[in-house]
């Protein structure tokens, strides 16, 4: 079998740059004792080819593994010291390109350091930043978003587990040294609006004797393609790649430690800078720089391993960079996070100035008056032109403002709600809820008073709710459908769950329009509509609590995904039409945050139903991924979108436990962490 064709073309690309380096790598692939060291490695990758697959393509792949380290190594750095060696440097070509550049790297590595945090629940540090001024960091905005926020015309740290989370840079973190060299972020000077390029800028200042490093220059032309480069940062171990010996044999394992990671430009745009270095995500943030003479050439903020990496352009740094320095009126795509994006451009600008208002791909140009009427949902601009005045009419139905208007209650109205019923497929199949199996998840479950005694469960008409205290998004929500008594209904507005505070509950901060997220119902707003219609209005209204939802890509469209409980119904008993569903999101450290909120990457669904065939039950499990559609921060290997597996993978993905219910799956004889992908309905294993 051939060598995956990623790794292949990868390997291919960085070849054809480089005419030494090709040559290097084809004695490379001839050398005994490189071949002797890929059978070595190829029992580690065994476990993750398909059986009956191994022979073959075990030791070839380990082979382009060898390559690809040696091709682009990531090497250790040693106390910022001009004692620098490149012991871990197996091509000769990169080590005598490293020894020329010695003079550049003293210079570079030293004002590289790592973003690192206090009172926050989830991380100590958080990715890389550098001296782009005498007193003032760069980074990029998906980091210090994690510690700070917009507030007003400034920027205020963010208030997590009753403290505010501060933060500072540590300019050592070295393998080898345990001590520090930190200096705390006195101020946020600025991050940019998620429209804009992924930047941010901290305020440091020396302290205790010890000066800051030397700020490192920016180049302010175009950078050009097949140029020598090289990436300061702190690579992470990244759980999400399959290919974990790949993984280990090019870092060494060997992570969250400053590592210097050569390579080259491989396209070059006005908004973006691609490049071939190899990068975890901790990198982000890190620094682009020329080899030859030592000048930044963009702030790394994101990559696809074995694909690209991408770096905002350092004449858009610079740009960035003297607009705060001359403390000059901010810009119209510079937003504060509680108005409407149309409003915030408004009001970004005097009120005589002429502004373009984007909304989806149609562009209206008016004067902004001086009087300003807002209405719930958009804005209405006295005076403007009637297509301006129409931006309500441009949206798509299917996308929320950012105001949208939130019904209100008490918590009473949800007294006579009963909920997910475990015995509705017949008291012999009884489906109960899932348990959180997880001790660290199963405190975070958020608890309220139910009644004068405490509960974790959220029920509304047909179907139930578990809340994380820390994500504010479910757990789980668990359905009831009885496709036989299915209604229709008219869909409602937005609303909050009274039951518990509103700040457990996500209301706008990632929602709104393009390019923010919608919400992504996990019980479909159609699946609780069933009944008398008394209860269908019930299920209808309830399924629009905000408690029922993820933030999902507005982009993101899988038939297949929507799909999966009609196709299940057609399968339930006839007699019956009852299935019950199970669907959630799946809760990673690092998952990536955008727009200040943790977004979940995967989702998952179990369905139960009585077979219309054999009468028994039947349980199936399935994942998607929407990590192709969220904006190119730090993922590494690509996803299915929607896959069939088994219930103990979900189980494993989420610290669940379903209890038998695997005994019911048609996938629980296999392999538990093997995904079918699905392009259609019909693929299903029942």
């Amino acid at each position: 079998m051939a060598v995956p064709q990623k790794l292949r073309t990868a390997i291919a690309r960085m070849e054809a740059a480089d005419g030494a380096l090709a040559d290097e790598i084809s004695k490379i692939r001839s050398n005994p004792s490189y071949k002797e060291e890929a059978r070595e490695i190829a029992p580690r990758i065994t476990t993750e080819v398909p059986e009956g697959l191994q022979e073959g393509f075990n030791t070839d792949f380990a082979l382009e593994t060898i390559v690809l380290r040696v091709g682009r190594p990531v090497l250790r750095i040693n106390d910022n010291l001009p004692s620098l060696e490149f012991e871990d440097v197996e091509s000769q070509i990169w080590k005598s390109k490293l020894e020329q550049a010695r003079n550049t790297l003293l210079q570079t590595i030293p004002s590289v350091g790592r973003i690192e945090v206090k009172h926050h629940p989830s991380f100590e540090w958080l990715g890389t930043g550098w001296m782009v001024a005498p007193d003032i960091v760069v980074t990029n905005r998906h980091v210090a978003q994690e510690f700070g926020r917009r507030n007003g015309d400034g920027f205020v740290f963010r208030q997590l587990l009753d403290k505010p989370v501060s933060s500072s840079i540590d300019f050592l973190r070295e393998q080898d040294l345990s001590p520090d060299r930190s200096f705390q972020v006195l101020k946020i000077l600025h991050i940019e609006d998620d429209r804009g390029p992924d930047i941010a800028f901290l305020k440091v200042a020396s302290s205790g004797g010890a000066t800051l490093p030397q700020a490192l220059p920016l180049f302010t032309g175009t950078a050009v393609s097949n140029t020598d480069i090289a990436v300061i940062g702190y690579p992470a171990r990244d759980s999400r790649i399959p290919d974990v010996a790949l993984m280990e044999d090019i870092f060494g394992k060997i992570y969250n430690f400053k590592r210097l990671a050569p390579g080259k430009i491989t396209a070059v745009t006005p908004e973006r800078i691609f490049h071939d270095c190899t990068t975890l995500g901790g990198c982000s943030g890190g620094i682009v720089f020329d080899l030859s003479n030592g000048q930044a050439l963009g702030l790394h903020f994101a990559g696809r391993f074995l694909e690209s990496n991408y770096a905002v352009p350092a004449a858009i740094v610079a740009e960035r960079l003297a607009t705060i320095q001359r403390s000059g009126p901010v810009s119209a795509a510079i937003v504060s996070e509680d108005k409407p994006p149309a409003l915030q451009q408004l009001q970004a600008s005097p009120s005589t100035q002429t502004n373009n208002v984007n909304v989806q791909t149609q562009t209206f140009s008016f004067n902004v008056p001086i009087e300003v009427t807002v209405t719930v949902g958009q804005p209405v601009i006295a005076g403007a032109t009637a297509a301006a005045q129409n931006i309500q009419a441009t949206q798509p139905a299917n996308v929320e403002s950012e105001d949208e208007y939130y019904t209100e209650g008490v918590a009473e109205d949800y007294d006579d709600r009963t909920g997910y019923n475990p015995a509705f497929l017949g008291n012999e199949f009884m489906v109960p809820l899932p348990e959180i199996a997880d001790p660290a998840k199963a405190a975070d479950v958020l608890r309220y008073d139910r009644n004068g005694e405490q509960d974790h469960v959220l029920r509304y008409e047909h179907f139930s709710v578990v809340m994380s205290k820390k994500r504010r998004l479910c757990y789980f929500s668990a359905v009831n459908i009885n496709g036989a008594k299915s209604r229709k209904a008219t869909r409602v507005g937005w609303r909050t769950d009274p039951r518990i505070a509103k700040d457990a509950q996500i209301l706008k901060e990632c929602y709104g329009n393009p390019p923010k997220f919608s919400r992504g119902h996990m019980t479909r707003r159609e699946d609780p509509v069933w009944g008398s219609e008394t209860a269908a209005l019930r299920g209808n209204a309830d399924s629009m609590c905000v408690t029922n939802t993820i933030p999902q890509m507005q982009s993101f469209n899988a038939p297949v995904w929507l799909g999966l409980e009609d196709y299940a119904l057609d399968h339930a008993r006839e007699d019956g039409m009852k299935i019950t569903v199970f669907t959630g999101p799946v809760f990673r450290k690092n998952d990536p945050v955008i727009y200040g909120i943790k977004i979940p990457v995967i989702s998952w669904k179990i369905i139960v139903f009585i077979n219309d065939e054999t009468g028994k039950l039947s349980a199936t499990a399935y994942k998607m991924s929407q990590k192709d559609h969220l904006p190119e921060e730090e993922f590494v290997f690509g996803e299915y979108e929607a896959a069939q597996t088994s219930i103990a993978n979900i189980e494993k993905l989420t610290g669940l436990s379903f209890g038998d219910l695997s005994a019911h799956d048609p996938l629980n004889e296999q392999n538990e962490l093997q995904a079918f992908a699905l392009e259609h309905v019909k693929q299903i294993r029942f």
